[in-house]
This record gives structure tokens, sequence and C-alpha cells, in this order.
């Protein structure tokens, strides 16, 4: 029961850095739809390949 109380809560992994954010569960509708707003834009911009397939 100890260990439960004092270490099973979002705001301990959040203290330590193993979570980026704790939302209220009444967010969690905004916050998803506005990451998901920011990730259409996004472009990632892949490193060009050193090798191509061995031929076989």
């Amino acid at each position: 029961k100890e260990y439960k109380a004092e270490l099973m809560h979002p705001y301990y992994a959040a203290e330590r850095g193993l979570v980026d954010d704790v939302i209220d569960p009444a967010e969690t509708r905004e916050v998803l739809i506005r990451s998901l707003a920011m990730l259409h834009t996004k472009h990632a911009d892949l490193p060009s390949r050193k090798h191509g397939n061995p031929p076989q």
C-alpha cells in the first residue's frame, strides 16, 4: 500500500522526466486535436542512403 501510494501515480513519473505531460482527462480531446494538427504539417527530411540494396 505504501509503494502504491507513493510511486504509482503520474506525477511521480513526470517529476523524473519519464512522461512529457500529465493532462486532465477532461482536456484529452483538445490536447489530442492540437497535437495532431501540429503533426499534420510536419515534414521530416530523411537522410540520403549511403548504400543501396546489394545485388543478389
